[in-house]
């Protein structure tokens, strides 16, 4: 009698489960034990007593719960800040953030990032838990990629450089408006689903290197890079210049989103300023110590800026 033989899909599924869920059960572990380290002196959003899911909501389960809207700095393979919020400092994340979501597509596609975040709110409410904060990361993906060479004036021209009308308009007109209304949105969700407006924070990313490489390298279909064909398209060659003109148009979206989160309307609005957390030296490529491409940190990278943010949280 022949033996039957379960197929190798299943017992190689079945496999790679157990070692997901001995993988989590671990990470939980040490989960808790950093949330019972860091719980002590933190203000935590708890649930009230008796609400539905308080029973396995507790100081050695989060530090709170985080909803977030955003792009790839929030969705990222493998490491990203949200995924080391949670991970290494103890919070709970739902996110609605997406890689390669301009702002302008979270604030104006319907069916998007925006109605997703509705549903982040209902789940936490579902706890009956209120948020900590909401976390916005989003404007790198309205510059960069086919159209960043669109704000350049030819290296060649007596104009050479940031095309400043353009990019003002890109920034300060475009974005910041796509931003506004990404604000005044969720402070409607949070007063509708949280009771009041909730902490918002929202960063300008750091001083990154067009040294033409993308998503592990740009191979194939995948994404990147996103900044140096725009340059080589304008006929700036060399990488230092570039880094330096990079910086400034750094430079200048920090101080659009600065300016924006000091306005009185939006004074529930915290900015974090990441420039400087990440190395663009060239000396000796030590940039790559800290970039993994053209858009994104390495895991190093996502190390320093999440702290950036933990500081923030923990002061709320």
């Amino acid at each position: 009698m022949a033996t039957k033989h379960k197929p190798k899909s299943a017992s190689s599924g079945a496999s790679i489960a157990k070692e997901v869920i001995a993988r989590r059960k671990l990470a939980l572990a040490r989960r808790a034990r950093i949330v019972a380290a860091r719980g002590k002196g933190l203000r935590l959003t708890m649930p009230a007593a008796g609400a539905k899911g308080a029973q396995t909501f507790g100081a050695t389960q989060a530090l709170g719960h985080l909803v977030a809207v955003g792009d790839s700095w929030f969705d990222y393979p493998f490491h990203d800040v949200l995924t080391l919020l949670d991970d290494d400092y103890g919070y709970r994340v739902e996110s609605s953030a997406h890689a390669g979501d301009a702002i302008e597509a979270m604030a104006y596609n319907r069916g998007g990032q925006l109605e997703k975040l509705a549903r982040c709110f209902e789940k936490v409410s579902a706890l009956g838990a209120v948020p900590k904060a909401v976390l916005l990361s989003g404007g790198g993906d309205d510059i960069a990629g086919d159209e960043f060479g669109m704000l350049l004036n030819n290296a060649n021209s007596s104009i050479a450089g940031w095309n400043s009308e353009v990019v003002d308009g890109v920034i300060n007109e475009r974005i910041a408006t796509a931003y506004r209304t990404v604000l005044d949105a969720i402070a409607v969700l949070s007063r509708h689903y949280a009771g009041d407006t909730l902490p918002v924070l929202i960063h300008g990313y750091d001083y990154a290197v067009p040294d033409g490489r993308g998503l592990l390298g740009g191979w194939g279909p995948l994404p990147g890079p996103w900044l140096q064909p725009g340059f080589a398209e304008k006929q700036f060659a060399g990488l230092p210049q570039n880094t330096a003109m990079v910086q400034d148009l750094i430079d200048r979206f920090n101080t659009m989103l600065q300016t924006l989160a000091g306005k009185p309307e939006y004074q529930y609005v915290h900015y974090i300023d990441l420039r400087g957390t990440l190395s663009n030296s060239l000396r000796a490529d030590s940039y790559k110590a800290w970039w993994a491409n053209e858009l994104h940190p390495e895991k190093k990278g996502f190390d320093a800026v999440t702290a950036r943010f933990a500081k923030v949280l923990d002061g709320l």
